[in-house]
């Protein structure tokens, strides 16, 4: 709801107000006049579209006479600013015409392409406007044309055709989508063509001072399949990632998988944030190496977090396995929900784990605080776009049952062996751990497999089937019930959520010495608003041992669960900046007091301030 009412007429106004509409209504025009924005402001407005495309095929929509305007207004002005070969960008068009296809490693052409083809893909998915996917289709059509091998379906004159690839990858996964929509094999092979290409040094040609950053940072260094570590820019390392399983299943070839596998152990096992984000340099916006992930100066671009959930979801698609499933989770209740204010209205682009006392917000690379848009304004629409189409993510089927990923209310439609079923799901989740399933509907016959998946994080789960409890062993990640389930079935999960402590590996030196707090799938953090009067977050400890108490809203406030953790602190103030780490020079006692604990996807929604994450134990490690 917030998303639909907030989120996406705020975007709308916004591209609106900053030009990125106007410059496609230069092209519909014919019209002479300057570029504003970013160069790639296009991608902002398809991702917007796409958006209200997802929200649109809704079962209820929040308000479907605005998004069908959108669509509807949208979509007639691309076909208006489409040119006769396809081909359509506001800003290579006109007075920068002449470097059409010259700046791939940073003209962020086929990146732009890429989100119109998958804002045609939703419309097509959704019913919502077939002039979308006729323009995006025009668009591809052009690209094979221009980019293929000259082996299939379209392909232009030798002449005619570019070696190359994007130096900000999206179009890979956008060319497998919609091969998968309308069937054509000859975007399937341009998607491989442009994997296969990766590693040549091609985004180098032409550039007397080469790439930005070096060839690393737009993953053009080395053959996906020779990759042994995730590198450079993390959103485009990421978005390459989720192409590069979309095009492994669709072709079968499992020399990619296993690459895309390599890499997942790669970024997971070393180069992510407690909260699902990843991303800890602000220069180039990359990967660090392994362990390197400082809190305070994390970058964590909520772009790179939705790209994660993006990859790990089609992680889970080809292999079934329920670590990528617990990690979708993990980056969407923290690092995406945390990227986006109550209001619906304010954003952050980087996502810090902590903000310190005094920090100077004024760089929008690193605000206090969330703003309401950006001067690159990918994050809000990105935002957008994945919350229309979160339902898609909740659940998978095969033909021989139903897998629960992903808790939610509502109502789950699948097919079983060819034939309908209708799951109804009641729960808190994540505040609450007991999830109940309903058998609404089913058109199934014989015995068929319900699959709940129980989080990594779980000790202790439980689980009865009409009323009685079951006996049943935890599989890869799944409580596995198969049944010969008629109508008025139920299940009910229930998930043990005590709050818990958790320590960083060794190797992470920027939070050695500190412990985080969790529970369920949600991080909690530390926020100076709930400090008493004249402490610094960063002089408190928290006491080794003491009970951590889930708190429990009171009746009519708000719904999230918070933590009660007893802490003490360190007289900062008095403190010499360098000093001997003699136990006879230790701080003096300090009270201990009791300190409540957020979501940290909810910090920031009361005041501009401090937050921490990480927190360290008392007595501190240099005593």
């Amino acid at each position: 709801w917030r998303n639909a009412t907030r989120t996406l007429p705020h975007c709308a106004t916004q591209l609106d107000r900053e030009g990125a509409l106007d410059n496609l209504r230069r092209l519909a025009d014919r019209a002479d006049g300057e570029h504003r924005g970013m160069w790639f402001s296009d991608s902002d407005v398809y991702k917007t579209l796409e958006a209200a495309a997802w929200e649109t095929g809704r079962r209820n929509p929040a308000d479907p006479d605005w998004a069908a305007r959108v669509l509807t207004e949208t979509q007639a002005l691309l076909t208006r600013a489409q040119e006769d070969d396809g081909y359509l960008n506001s800003y290579f068009t006109g007075q920068h015409a002449g470097r059409r296809w010259r700046e791939l490693s940073f003209g962020h052409e086929l990146y732009c392409a890429g989100h119109l083809i998958q804002a045609g893909v939703a419309a097509a998915r959704t019913g919502a406007g077939p002039q979308v996917l006729t323009v995006a289709c025009r668009l591809a059509d052009l690209l094979v044309r221009r980019f293929g091998d000259g082996d299939g379906d379209g392909d232009g004159p030798e002449a005619d055709r570019i070696e190359g690839v994007c130096g900000h990858p999206e179009i890979e996964t956008a060319l497998v989508e919609l091969y998968r929509v309308t069937g054509h094999r000859r975007y399937l092979d341009l998607a491989r063509r442009f994997i296969d290409l990766r590693g040549k040094g091609l985004l180098a040609t032409g550039l007397p001072d080469g790439p930005r950053f070096g060839l690393a940072y737009y993953q053009d260094h080395v053959p996906v399949r020779d990759a042994q570590e995730v590198t450079g820019h993390a959103v485009r390392q990421l978005y390459l990632l989720a192409g590069v399983v979309d095009v492994a299943v669709e072709t079968r070839d499992d020399t990619l998988l296993a690459a895309a596998q390599r890499l997942w152990d790669s970024a997971f096992n070393t180069r992510t944030y407690l909260t699902g984000a990843h991303g800890s340099r602000h220069r180039d916006e990359a990967f660090g190496d392994a362990y390197e992930l400082p809190p305070d100066r994390a970058y964590a671009e909520t772009c790179a977090a939705v790209a994660s959930l993006h990859w790990n979801w089609r992680m889970l698609l080809a292999t079934g396995e329920h670590r990528y499933a617990d990690e979708l989770e993990r980056v969407l209740y923290n690092a995406i929900a945390g990227a986006i204010a109550d209001d619906g209205r304010h954003f952050f682009y980087s996502n810090p784990l902590h903000l310190r006392t005094g920090h100077d917000g004024s760089d929008e690379d690193a605000p206090s605080e969330r703003l309401p848009w950006y001067s690159c304004a990918c994050c809000p629409p990105n935002l957008a776009r994945l919350m229309a189409s979160l339902h898609h993510y909740v659940a998978t089927g095969s033909p021989d049952g139903v897998q629960l990923h992903l808790y939610a209310d509502g109502e789950v439609g699948a097919r079983v062996a060819g034939r309908p079923v209708t799951l109804r799901v009641r729960t808190s989740y994540p505040w609450h751990g007991r999830v109940e399933v309903t058998v609404a509907d089913t058109a199934a016959t014989g015995p068929w497999t319900l699959a709940l998946r129980v989080p990594a994080w779980c000790a202790d789960a439980t689980v009865c089937v009409d009323g009685q409890p079951v006996d049943a062993a935890v599989d890869d990640g799944y409580l596995r019930l198969t049944r010969d389930w008629c109508a008025g079935s139920s299940v009910r999960l229930d998930l043990a959520m005590p709050a818990r402590l958790v320590a960083p590996h060794p190797r992470i030196d920027a939070v050695r010495g500190c412990v985080a707090l969790m529970r369920g799938p949600l991080v909690y953090c530390l926020e100076s608003a709930d400090l008493p009067a004249g402490v610094v977050l960063e002089d408190v400890r928290l006491v080794p041992g003491a009970p951590v108490v889930v708190v429990e809203p009171t009746p009519g406030a708000d719904a999230q669960v918070t933590l009660a953790a007893t802490v003490t602190m360190v007289d900062g103030a008095a403190t010499a900046l360098y000093r001997s780490p003699d136990p006879a020079t230790s701080d003096p006692a300090m009270p201990e007091f009791v300190l409540n604990a957020v979501p940290y996807f909810r910090w920031g929604n009361r005041q501009p301030g401090s937050m921490r994450v990480w927190i360290p134990t008392a007595p501190p490690l240099s005593h």
